[in-house]
């Protein structure tokens, strides 16, 4: 299915009413049906009336109860999968102030303990100076003065020693020269003294390093429940279980490729040298 983000809107309305047309056309009651599935009225009734988006088990749970043909079936889960899909454009944010983006992003971290994030062009805000912070949202056309000081709070995180964090990283987005060259210097030793931390492990995927699938797109995977992709125009928020095991498993395989530890600090190190010179 190609992607619409106006399509995202309207997914989880137009599931909630396929699922309950689908349920009266087969002559049988929400009690039957949640039984069925073994799931409450209570949550059948919210599904079908839109205030509870089920999950693509709920979905299948439903259809084969109903004995939905194979072609229902492709529709309805093609459905379910932009139901539990979310598009967040940048222009958006810019309207509501990139600051409240902030405040999300700190609730996402709260609410997390295992965090993963996998940066093949930039260098994310949690690791950032705020020189970077504040070079990186020059191309914004809205004051960021709030948003830079919130990057800076949101860095604290780093203190909660319940939460576990990793960051891939390729060398193109440590080295991308995103401030003068003092400055990335800087940025650099900035991520040597971070990869100390106990709760935090800075893996670098080294240009030359053999890996058969692409750097396609920035990513961050909350604990095994939400992912979010970022683009040039906005981003994209998933909590279908089927993109979360693909994204951690595209995450294990560049893991698996990346320097850690005094390997790591030793390039880095390296490249900070290359600056200065």
């Amino acid at each position: 299915m190609a992607f619409d983000p106006r399509q995202l809107g309207r997914s989880k309305a137009d599931l909630a009413e396929t699922l309950r047309i689908m349920r009266k056309r087969a002559s049988r009651t929400q009690v039957w049906l949640a039984q069925r599935c073994n799931m409450s009225q209570t949550k059948l009734s919210n599904i079908e009336t839109g205030r509870v988006t089920p999950g693509l088990v709920d979905v299948e749970l439903i259809l084969s109860a109903l004995d939905a043909p194979p072609e229902i079936v492709a529709r309805v889960s093609s459905l379910a999968r932009l139901a539990n899909t979310e598009w967040q454009g940048k222009r958006a944010s810019w309207r509501r102030g990139l600051e409240q983006r902030q405040t999300e992003l700190a609730g996402l971290e709260a609410a997390a303990t295992t965090l993963r994030y996998f940066l093949p062009a930039m260098i994310t805000g949690l690791l950032a100076t705020p020189e970077y912070i504040r070079a990186s949202l020059g191309h914004s056309p809205v004051d960021t003065s709030k948003t830079v000081a919130r990057k800076l709070e949101r860095q604290a995180v780093f203190c909660d020693s319940t939460k576990r964090f990793t960051f891939l990283l390729t060398e193109q987005a440590v080295r991308w020269a995103v401030v003068p060259h003092a400055a990335m210097a800087v940025q650099i030793d900035h991520l040597v003294s971070i990869s100390h931390l106990p709760n935090v492990r800075i893996g670098l995927i080294p240009l030359g390093a053999v890996v058969g699938r692409g750097p396609l797109n920035t990513f961050t995977v909350y604990d095994q429940r939400l992912v979010t992709v970022e683009t040039f125009t906005g981003r994209i928020v998933f909590q279908d279980a089927r993109d979360i095991v693909e994204h951690l498993e595209v995450f294990g395989l560049y893991e698996d490729h990346a320097l850690f530890g005094d390997e790591a600090r030793a390039a880095l190190r390296e490249w900070a040298r290359t600056y200065r010179s």
